[in-house]
């Protein structure tokens, strides 16, 4: 591999993280463990009130907060041949509790306000646990794929959110030097997501680079995410899900040109709204099977709500987040979480065939991961899988 397509060393990207952060540190305020320090401020009200708890049932990052934080950065990584999973996961779940609690020093004096990590393992971890285990099965190649060797799979993911966009390259660092030699980093991608707007009671989305309103169809009641999102078993994984990431490069340009209803025609909803062309509401589902006078489907046979319609598909929901993405190119990272792999790569399969969204993307990241249950401090993280 040359040099110039090597990640940054860890050291390095301590080196630089420091550096950057130090600069920013000038206006940082308060920090959360600033009560235990001499002259310097208690915590806000505020900053208290968003914290969001790492430990419980489920890992935070997925459910909880209710609303998504505005950033994310995606660290995937491998493990070295003679590690052992399981004492390495618990180190990182430890290093989680005092990271949002605000006690590390690996902070840098920031707040960690509303910072949640979230912690998945790779299908070859998993499959050393249990070739039948959820999170065993590695994703298929699809078309429209652009992914070097480096870019494709995975044995941990750490993904990090916040409001702060700070905190996330110092939170990566301080994981990354918990971990020490015993990962090394594959890629990473930083996202942030569009401004919310309205979809239904007590529910916002955002709108995704190409503008459109994104992620409004999801398990989004208690009932549905534990019929679609959440693993009920084996016990090693029940709390769980599985994850699939996917960065795609967006020709941003090709469909800027296009007329707003031909736009509309490849999504199948509304630009401005979001509602579906056979009409309703925005959180109204796409009548399929509606027509005009003539006979032509309301919602194109290739628009991407069609295509990717669960019901059409034959799968549950996936709790889908899109984050939109600079570097290194114009484009969105995909996340979705779900109960069955099934569920992402049926659906994939079924647009490869006919969605008009698709040739505007060209995916150059792909993973999967077995989001590990929750944790406390008398469980660790990863415990379950891994003795």
């Amino acid at each position: 591999m040359d040099r110039a397509d090597r990640p940054p060393s860890r050291r390095a990207f301590l080196d630089v993280t420091g550096a950057t952060v130090a600069a920013g540190l000038v206006t940082a305020g308060c920090s959360w463990d600033s009560a235990e320090q001499p002259g310097r401020p208690a915590p806000s009200a505020a900053a208290v009130s968003k914290a969001v708890p790492a430990t419980g049932r489920h890992q935070a990052g997925v459910t909880l907060p209710r609303s998504a934080q505005r950033n994310l950065l995606a660290v995937v990584a491998d493990l070295g041949d003679a590690v052992s999973p399981g004492p390495l996961l618990a180190d990182l779940g430890e290093t989680i509790r005092t990271l949002t609690a605000g006690s590390d020093p690996r902070l840098l004096g920031l707040s960690p306000g509303d910072l949640t990590v979230t912690v998945g393992v790779g299908p070859r971890l998993v499959r050393t646990a249990g070739a039948a285990l959820p999170g065993a099965v590695d994703l298929p190649r699809f078309s429209r794929e652009r992914i070097a060797p480096r870019a494709r799979g995975g044995d941990l993911l750490l993904q990090i959110c916040a409001d702060d966009p700070l905190l996330l390259p110092v939170t990566a660092a301080a994981l990354l030097d918990q971990a020490g030699d015993r990962v090394r980093e594959r890629w990473r991608q930083s996202g942030r997501r569009g401004t919310d707007v309205p979809v239904a009671k007590g529910r916002t989305a955002p709108r995704n680079l190409l503008g459109f309103i994104d992620g409004i169809v999801g398990p989004h009641t208690n009932a549905e995410r534990e019929r679609d999102l959440w693993l009920s078993g084996p016990r090693a994984v029940a709390g769980g899900t599985l994850a699939v990431l996917r960065r795609m490069e967006l020709d941003l340009t090709r469909f800027a040109a296009l007329p707003v209803a031909e736009q509309e025609a490849v999504f199948g909803r509304r630009r401005s709204s979001g509602v579906p062309l056979s009409g309703g509401t925005v959180a109204s589902g796409p009548e399929l099977g509606a027509k005009t006078p003539d006979g032509r489907y309301l919602v194109p046979v290739d628009a991407h709500v069609r295509r990717a319609n669960p019901t059409a598909v034959g799968v549950g929901h996936m709790l889908r987040r899109s984050y939109s993405t600079d570097e290194p190119a114009p484009g969105l990272l995909f996340i979705s979480f779900q109960n069955d792999l099934r569920t992402f790569t049926s659906t994939l399969t079924r647009m490869d065939t006919s969605d008009a969204l698709l040739p505007f993307t060209t995916t150059t990241a792909s993973a999967t991961f077995l989001i590990l249950p929750g944790f406390t401090e008398q469980h660790p993280l990863g415990s379950a899988l891994f003795t």
